[in-house]
Parts: C-alpha cells; structure tokens; sequence
C-alpha cells in the first residue's frame, strides 16, 4: 500500500527526532485523548515541542490553531511541518533550543 503524502512527512520528521534522541509520542486523540492536538508532541534538551504535520496545501484547523498558540503561550514550542521544511526540524528544533 501507498504512503500518503502527510505520512512521508510524519516519517521525515519523526526520523530526525530519532537522531535528535528527542523524546517524542503521537498523542491519542478522540475517546479520551484531546482533539485538536498537534500530531506530534514531545521534549528537546529541555523544551517541550509541538508539531503539527500538513501534506500539500492542507493548512491546520481552527482548533490545531488554538493548541499551537496554547502551547507557545505556555512556553513551549510549536510547528507547523509540510513537504516545504519537513527535512530542517533537525536545525529548527536546535536553533529554538538554543534561543530559549
């Protein structure tokens, strides 16, 4: 069966936080989970990030918009990853590092 396009991005990206040794999870959504959650959450020396993966021209929903804005206001991270940066979260992940 096919990848789709949003899944070679997942994998792309979970790829360099695997090299990063970031710890990272793909949060559960629906039932109990929350909606609206970034598909990917984790920590990075330190920092907590959310990341949320887009294929195309697909944009995130109001209600991705709001938890990504949460979580920056909490101090944290977020990102919006497509086919566009979906190879740099390596270097967008130590420069936020580095800059907090």
């Amino acid at each position: 069966m096919a990848m789709t396009p949003e899944a070679r991005v997942k994998k792309t990206v979970t790829k360099q936080l695997k090299e990063l040794g970031t710890y990272y999870f793909y949060p559960a959504t629906g039932g109990y989970g929350r909606s609206g959650v970034p598909d990917i959450v984790g920590c990075y020396r330190g920092m907590f990030f959310g990341i949320e993966c887009k294929a195309g021209k697909n944009t995130p929903t109001a209600l991705q918009e709001k938890n990504l804005r949460d979580i920056n206001t909490a101090g944290g991270f977020q990102i919006v990853v497509n086919e566009d940066n979906m190879k740099d979260i390596a270097e967008i992940l130590k420069l936020a590092s580095f800059c907090r």
